[in-house]
């Protein structure tokens, strides 16, 4: 695993996931389809991959290809990172 995948996973476990027992959910498992983020979710994890990595996320970027899924948000910023 990235050390990407594992500090988004660790940021999504502690912000969206209630609970003690934290969620285990594989790095192609959808957010949507299993509850862990809603539409504020979403929002909110493009606020903080905008403040934490440094990148601009465009409107027309916010769709489940880019930002549904560990892997998703992975290659998404490696491409953001690349331009």
């Amino acid at each position: 695993m990235s050390q990407t995948k594992a500090t988004l996973r660790q940021y999504i476990r502690d912000n969206f996931i209630l609970g003690s027992q934290a969620m285990n959910f594989a790095d192609g498992d959808s957010f949507m389809e299993l509850h862990i983020l809603d539409s504020t979710g979403f929002l909110e994890l493009v606020s903080h991959l905008e403040e934490a990595y440094g990148i601009t996320v465009a409107d027309e970027e916010m769709v489940p290809e880019n930002l549904d899924s560990l892997d998703a948000l992975d290659a998404f910023l490696l491409r953001k990172r690349a331009a």
